[in-house]
């Protein structure tokens, strides 16, 4: 790789730092490319070993002493507002005499293991309730009308849907969309006119049925 990282490869340690310098790759925002990935592994700005179904990146003392030095570098101009900001810790960091690792602190204790089983198993029990499809139907409606304040043709968000409906798991609710999808003649799934305007959080709430995103839901009647 060039000596100094692409825009997008600077965001990646800048989304790491953001979490004391080391995530696992699954938790991070934007999506991270392979190839971006193994070109800051090739450059040592990062190391990956291998953590359940994931990865966990840590940033390296190199990808830290890059960070602290070129603050000012360029990021994809979507993030326009975190290189504002970056500029202006530079500046305060130059003033106090602060370096990057005593702004960011070191990381909170991992939680026990006993801690993290009793909350791996609070999904299992959220997924053990179960809906026939008309029951299911009716909760997807029931909270698009507590959205709209009981209006109807009116679009929404499967970002908001989904925190609505957070007591069902992604997958009942998916079993839901994919209902409608395959035939509701009130209801209907759209897309965005413009993806770019798509957060990383409409991302991730999108229904991907054979990998097309849909991200509106609209019920007619």
């Amino acid at each position: 790789m060039s000596a100094t990282p692409t825009p997008k490869q600077a965001l990646i340690l800048w989304c790491l730092l953001g979490r004391h310098g080391s995530a696992l790759q699954s938790a991070i925002t934007p999506r991270i490319d392979k190839a971006d990935r193994e070109a800051l592994i090739a450059g040592r700005y990062l190391e990956a070993v291998r953590q359940g179904r994931s990865l966990r990146l840590t940033v390296t003392d190199r990808g830290w002493n890059w960070s602290s030095e070129h603050m000012r570098e360029p990021l994809p101009p979507t993030f326009r507002v975190l290189q504002d900001w970056l500029e202006r810790i530079q500046s305060d960091l130059a003033t106090t005499g602060r370096t990057l690792a005593d702004l960011v602190g070191t990381a909170p204790d991992e939680p026990t293991p006993e801690v993290s089983a009793t909350r791996a198993r609070k999904p299992a029990a959220k997924r053990s309730k179960k809906f026939g499809p008309k029951q299911l139907r009716a909760r997807i409606e029931a909270a698009y009308l507590a959205l709209t304040s009981g209006e109807r043709a009116t679009a929404v968000r499967l970002s908001a849907l989904r925190k609505h409906l957070s007591d069902l798991d992604r997958e009942t609710v998916d079993s839901g969309l994919a209902a409608i999808l395959r035939g509701d003649k009130t209801a209907r799934l759209s897309q965005f006119s413009d993806p770019k305007s798509l957060d990383a959080a409409e991302r991730e709430a999108a229904f991907s049925p054979a990998g097309e995103p849909f991200h509106i839901l609209w019920i007619q009647s």
